[in-house]
């Protein structure tokens, strides 16, 4: 039993983020100004200090040991790849090539809608909102840039989609996670969670359509060679055909080189603008690892342990049981900036409540793995926010006033919770 204060104190490097980084930009009005990096040096060096596990040599051990886990890691050399694909694709005209092509497909009014269900059928084939905004992103900037729209909407757009498929897809990280947690298979899981997040999805895309309904006629250039657009669609290809990650980006930069020496460009020159696209990555990778140090130090604190021990001790009813579920997990994914891990984290103290309260477990499934993609689409140190942002040259909280499916998806989930639908899944009216 972890008292309060000490809960308290081992959940405070996640408040002093806070005030750092979000009250700070809020109150001077300018997300720019307040470097993320410098905000999460401040919180990590509060949580080394707070933290008793230990001397100072052993909390900065743990800190390390946080910063360098495997998944971590594994981030950071998406990142690394990610940078390099954007700016090799970008040198050689490819992402140039890809817009205006995709502007003569459309009509300008239907641009962001269909951005938006790009996103939706991407990121729901490949089950990672990762492989979505590394595809999508570099577009997206393009397509603003030539409508003369503010970047932060339009890497919005692609933010949302991809969340809505990392929340419903099959080889989805948080699906598998919350289905095993649970105990229910993940088409019954798929269908329950369905009548959450389909609903966010088509709010949201008609709120687009209805912003699209004034846009203005877009110029669009002439003379974009086609083929400069297959670096883009062997990525798109190898991700939708479930092909890691890693592996795909490292086809998509096999092609744009290739391409780029076919038309004209030296080796050394692509060279190099690969190495400038991974060094746009530092301040990403800096952030990630600082982030994970922190976060660890937080749960050898006792505050995710305190986080647990305060939310499920008021439990009552099975509307209460399900927004338990809801707000637990929510407060995890805060706390952690990792919807997998949230889940796997509450996944067990979930499934004790769900089966204590009548929650049925595919209820309860969906409830997990929705409110963590609403939380970690919506908090500015998320990987996915961090990823998109950087590529987009863009702060991290910019997209924030533009994020609409999130909130969407949080209000169809507080619905659901307070009309107990899908009524099928309830025992009791």
């Amino acid at each position: 039993m972890i008292s309060t204060s000490r809960g308290l104190l081992g959940l405070s490097p996640v408040a002093v983020f806070m005030t750092l980084y979000l009250v700070v930009s809020l109150v001077i009005g300018d997300f720019y100004r307040m470097p993320l990096s410098i905000a999460l040096v401040v919180a990590s060096m509060w949580a080394v200090a707070i933290c008793r596990d230990g001397n100072l040599s052993r909390r900065i051990e743990i800190f390390s040991r946080a910063a360098g886990n495997t998944s971590i890691l594994y981030m950071v050399w998406i990142f690394i790849l990610a940078g390099a694909f954007a700016a090799l694709a970008k040198d050689i005209g490819a992402i140039d090539a890809t817009v205006n092509f995709t502007l003569r497909f459309f009509p300008p009014q239907f641009i962001v809608p269909a951005l938006f269900v790009a996103s939706c059928f991407i990121s729901l084939s490949i089950g990672t909102s990762v492989g979505t905004v590394v595809a999508l992103t570099p577009l997206a900037v393009e397509m603003a840039g030539m409508a003369g729209a503010p970047v932060p909407f339009y890497v919005a757009v692609v933010l949302g989609g991809a969340f809505f498929g990392d929340n419903l897809s099959f080889i989805s990280d948080t699906t598998i996670a919350a289905t095993r947690s649970q105990g229910c298979d993940m088409a019954d899981k798929f269908k329950a969670n369905l009548w959450i997040a389909l609903p966010a999805a088509l709010v949201t895309l008609a709120v687009y359509l209805v912003m699209s309904a004034s846009t203005p006629e877009i110029v669009i250039p002439d003379g974009a060679n086609p083929w400069l657009m297959l670096p883009y669609l062997v990525v798109l290809v190898a991700a939708v055909s479930g092909v890691n990650v890693t592996i795909v980006l490292t086809l998509g930069i096999a092609t744009a080189l290739v391409l780029g020496l076919i038309y004209g460009g030296d080796i050394i020159s692509l060279f190099g603008a690969m190495g400038a696209g991974v060094d746009s990555m530092g301040e990403l990778i800096i952030v990630t690892l600082l982030a994970a140090g922190m976060l660890g130090l937080i749960k050898a604190a006792g505050g995710i342990q305190y986080l647990l021990q305060v939310l499920t001790s008021r439990v009552s009813g099975l509307r209460g049981a399900q927004a338990c579920i809801a707000v637990l997990v929510g407060m995890v994914n805060l706390c952690t900036a990792n919807n997998t891990v949230a889940i796997i984290t509450v996944g067990g103290i979930a499934r004790e409540i769900a089966e204590k309260y009548g929650v049925d477990p595919r209820k309860s499934a969906s409830l997990l793995d929705s409110c963590s993609c609403v939380v970690q689409c919506l908090i500015p140190y998320g990987a996915q926010t961090l990823l998109a942002t950087s590529l987009a040259g863009i702060a991290p909280a910019a997209p924030f006033a533009y994020l609409y499916y999130p909130w969407a998806l949080a209000l169809t989930v507080a619905l659901s919770v307070i009309f107990l639908f899908p009524r099928r899944l309830h025992r009791v009216g």
